[in-house]
């Protein structure tokens, strides 16, 4: 892995298949430009770190074992009780009490109480990362140096909450991390630091996810460094290109039929982990059967599609060559791994051998 920078460090980082392991690279002015480590410098910021998911935790247990920065408090949601919530270990929470570093959950971080908090903390820079909460001007006008948001996406394309999801569901090629000052509005602060990568052909929403988070780590490193050093730069968001990219419900995991093939199979990738793609299966003889998608290749080979024959209409199923497809508005899907409801993962041809599937049968949305 490598950053295209004045300083390299040894980052810890996962291991990935094929040309994904060494993806990593900083494009343009907007990219943090190449300044000196100051490896030698005694001075250092005191940061506050605010995130909750498995996003936040490569760049947050750097920063918290950094020799040269401190970081003098840890903000994280609060478990959440009651109907409805199960407890969940905090990773964010965890990985803060193992290194000793006072841990605080405000259910509002907006609130007095919460801001007073943050002011007595006294630190120079906050970094941000999978959060939760809005940030008021009351927050934001705390730390010396403001406040920076790592964000999963090639902003100014998909602000929101669902940014990695949005980049494969939309058919991108290239996702990122994008590091920006934060600011009232939704995701709109000018850029300090950005990271590309290309999206993997069978790259899934957490997969992705993971892959950004471990990408993240250097490029932060550097934003910080420069944010110290005072030569960190500011580029305005290009507001002609703001796409968004809003919280996914649980029922955005519908297939829709009338949409390509290629389409659809961006869709089954997006939705994992959560909340998967899905349609029921319509057969005689049988009561419908929801199933989820979580493997198909969106067919390209011109021999393939000739055997396949006339197209059937959106969601019919059609048997080929021991393996299992299904007709979109426009092209095939081959079904490479699918879930019953209730029964484990299987694949398409022990499925459709399973459940008695015949050309006759389809898939619908309910």
């Amino acid at each position: 892995m490598r950053l295209q920078t004045g300083c390299s460090r040894n980052v810890p980082t996962r291991s990935y298949p094929g040309n994904l392991q060494s993806s990593m690279n900083v494009t343009g002015d907007i990219a943090v430009s190449g300044t000196a480590c100051h490896k030698d410098r005694n001075v250092s910021l005191k940061i506050v770190l605010m995130g909750t998911g498995e996003f936040a935790l490569p760049t947050f247990k750097v920063l918290i074992e950094s020799s040269k920065h401190q970081v003098v408090g840890v903000y994280t949601q609060p478990e959440r009780t009651g109907k409805g919530h199960h407890r969940h270990v905090n990773p964010v929470k965890v990985l803060a009490e193992d290194h000793g570093i006072p841990v605080f959950q405000p259910a509002k971080v907006n609130s007095p109480e919460a801001l007073l908090e943050l002011q007595n903390l006294n630190a120079d820079v906050f970094i941000v990362a999978a959060y939760g909460q809005i940030m008021k001007p009351a927050f934001l006008a705390i730390p010396r140096l403001g406040a920076f948001n790592l964000h999963g996406s090639i902003l100014p394309r998909h602000r929101g909450a669902a940014p990695v999801q949005y980049s494969i569901w939309t058919g991108d090629q290239l996702a990122g991390v994008t590091i920006f000052q934060i600011e009232p509005s939704l995701d709109s602060g000018p850029i300090v630091g950005l990271v590309t990568t290309e999206i993997g052909a069978k790259e899934t929403s957490g997969e992705l996810m993971l892959r950004l988070a471990d990408l993240s780590v250097e490029l932060a490193l550097e934003v910080v460094d420069q944010l110290d050093a005072g030569t960190a730069i500011f580029q305005p968001q290009d507001q002609s290109q703001v796409t968004l990219s809003p919280k996914i419900p649980k029922e955005a995991g519908v297939i829709d039929w009338s949409q390509s093939a290629e389409q659809i199979g961006c869709h089954v990738r997006a939705m994992q982990p959560w909340p998967k793609a899905s349609a029921v299966l319509q057969a005689e003889g049988r009561k419908p059967l929801r199933c989820i998608f979580l493997d198909v290749d969106f067919i390209k080979d011109h021999q393939v599609i000739g055997e396949l024959g006339p197209h059937a209409g959106s969601g019919k199923i059609k048997l080929a060559n021991k393996r299992l497809y299904v007709a979109a508005s426009s092209g095939w899907l081959q079904v490479n791994l699918i879930q019953p409801d209730g029964k484990k993962p299987m694949d398409g041809t022990a499925f459709a051998n399973g459940y008695g599937v015949t050309d006759g049968a389809y898939f619908s949305a309910d």
